[in-house]
């Protein structure tokens, strides 16, 4: 046998060719460069997934932070008026039993329409309109005169309101039974 100098395109299949060491490289380079791709990829998926999981959770906060402080502003309006309903009772009773000078009557009605302009309303209960335990605190059952009576609104103790949606002062009401 003659040892001969192979010469690479001498060779019967190309495929056999030794590598050389710049093609050696640029493959481990190209595989190595696949894995950093891959590892950025995944990189970028994570960092994406944290954005949008930290925008979500900052947009459920503003939303958090907007509701306590209408809530905190609507406690606040009505602590105000629950604090006044005293005062509204007196002038309805003194209204209804002796009659008020003409001033007073003014300043009465000036502070009812105040209080309904900041959300105040009453529920408007009547003698003989049907009772209900939503709105209303029976603090006195006496017996019907008729049976058409029975369950009805005998007197208005106490006026019952809203301030908004929510019952801030349930009626004090005498029932029939």
């Amino acid at each position: 046998m003659e040892d001969k100098d192979l010469n690479p395109t001498e060779l019967e299949n190309p495929s056999e060719q030794p590598e050389t060491p710049a093609e050696t490289l640029a493959e481990s380079a190209q595989s190595h460069g696949n894995d950093q791709m891959e590892q950025l990829q995944k990189q970028l998926e994570e960092a994406k997934n944290k954005y949008l999981y930290l925008f979500s959770d900052f947009e459920n906060f503003k939303r958090h932070a907007a509701r306590e402080r209408i809530d905190l502003i609507q406690t606040a309006g009505r602590d105000i008026v629950t604090a006044l309903l005293p005062i509204l009772d007196d002038f309805d009773r003194a209204a209804k039993n002796g009659g008020l000078p003409e001033g007073i009557q003014l300043i009465h009605h000036k502070m009812q329409h105040m209080l309904e302009q900041k959300g105040l309303k009453n529920l408007n209960l009547k003698p003989g309109d049907d009772f209900n335990a939503d709105t209303q605190e029976a603090v006195a059952e006496i017996p019907a005169a008729s049976d058409d009576q029975k369950g009805k609104i005998v007197d208005v103790l106490e006026h019952g309101y809203t301030l908004g949606e929510r019952i801030i002062r349930f009626a004090k009401v005498v029932v029939g039974k």
